[in-house]
């Protein structure tokens, strides 16, 4: 995640594991078959729980982890099903994205941070840009 590597001097990042978005036994995409991330959609919070330390492990994911509990509080609270991309400043939300996955702009986020703490100069690089890692 790039904006994490660009920005975690300046900002604390948290991810929050809400609902599995492409589960086995409802809407399984063909690309998760592909990319072997296939999950039924947890039942309990211990299966949402290793779900989630899977995804950690096999993409070895650098920010804190939280899973929303089995009422779903935080995806409620955020319509954050399947993505979104909050910022929160002193208790108060400063920037909110759109609903993933059509309206999902991680550039966006990253121009506030921008124009919050300046823009990170990083060294060109060969890899072809991620739109979900921006």
């Amino acid at each position: 995640m790039q904006i994490y590597k660009d920005y975690k001097d300046h900002a604390d990042f948290l991810t929050v594991y809400v609902r599995e978005a492409h589960p086995t036994d409802e809407w399984q995409m063909k690309s998760n078959v592909k990319e072997d991330v296939c999950y039924a959609q947890p039942k309990t919070l211990e299966q949402r729980v290793a779900i989630a330390n899977d995804f950690v492990k096999r993409f070895n994911y650098p920010t804190q982890f939280g899973i929303d509990d089995m009422g779903n509080g935080a995806n409620d609270a955020y319509a954050a099903w399947p993505e979104r991309i909050y910022i929160i400043e002193q208790g108060r939300i400063a920037y909110r994205g759109g609903m993933g996955p059509f309206n999902y702009h991680p550039e966006e986020a990253r121009s506030w941070l921008a124009a919050r703490y300046g823009e990170v100069k990083r060294e060109a690089s060969t890899a072809v840009p991620d739109k979900k890692n921006n």
